[in-house]
């Protein structure tokens, strides 16, 4: 089991998401029994039924934890109890709030990665989040010439052997996240649009589909939210506040 280690502060007691604000939270799934009871307590009927499927309890608790914290967030930014936020799945199971509740404008997006989650959090704009746990692959250079663009596998191939494993899960979380933000999931090619993937080069998304006009709607963002994580969100326009927090 990977061990925790972030250096985002603690949130304030009481943080206001504001229209030209992201947040941007992250979280230790691997909770005492008493926590995961209490996110228990959070879902619906359908998210426990979801959970008692997972055959490994480390997955089902890394749910548990997953969901709870997120209708806690959100009923947070909302002003109403956990239990009482209400989601909506489109086609891609991708959750929303229903439509009573979305009115707030609040939009999120999550993902999680053995045992570390992010839950990012928007106002009246898209946002699009990932992590993955940074591991060498054995065939990382196989997987790059299968999903990278062309742009992107030169530039991973000149990579140095030793930062190879951060190239390659900079990029692929950066087009996870750009993919969730718009929506399209594994319909939108990943080599479609290019994004930066050196360490220590500027988070950016450089083009899509042959368009800079198309990318300069969004603003790319690198993370970094535990150690041995990489992470990245994306949103809509670029002049908005980006605030990171992990949750206690």
């Amino acid at each position: 089991m990977t061990s925790f280690r972030s250096t985002w502060p603690l949130p304030p007691p009481s943080p206001t998401l504001g229209s030209d604000e992201l947040h941007v939270w992250v979280a230790n799934q691997n909770r005492p029994q008493s926590q995961l009871d209490q996110f228990w307590h959070y879902l619906a009927e359908d998210e426990r039924a979801r959970a008692n499927r997972f055959y490994f309890d480390h997955d089902r608790q890394h749910y548990i934890v997953a969901r709870g914290l997120l209708r806690l967030l959100l009923g947070r930014y909302l002003h109403i109890p956990p239990t009482e936020v209400a989601f909506v799945y489109g086609d891609n199971g991708k959750p929303d709030l229903a439509p009573a509740q979305a009115q707030a404008g609040v939009r999120f997006n999550i993902s999680h990665s053995h045992g570390v989650a992010l839950l990012a959090f928007a106002r009246e704009r898209e946002v699009g989040v990932d992590i993955e746990q940074v591991r060498p692959l054995d065939d990382g250079e196989q997987i790059a010439e299968r999903f990278f663009s062309a742009n992107e596998v030169a530039v991973f191939t000149a990579v140095p052997a030793a930062q190879k494993p951060q190239a390659f899960f900079n990029c692929w979380t950066r087009k996870e996240a750009f993919i969730k933000v718009i929506g399209e999931g594994l319909s939108c090619p990943l080599d479609s649009f290019d994004v930066t993937l050196k360490p220590g080069e500027t988070a950016e998304l450089l083009q899509v589909k042959g368009s800079r006009e198309a990318a300069a709607r969004w603003r790319l963002e690198n993370l970094d939210p535990a150690a041995g994580y990489a992470g990245a969100v994306i949103a809509e326009g670029r002049e908005w506040a980006l605030r990171c927090w992990q949750w206690p």
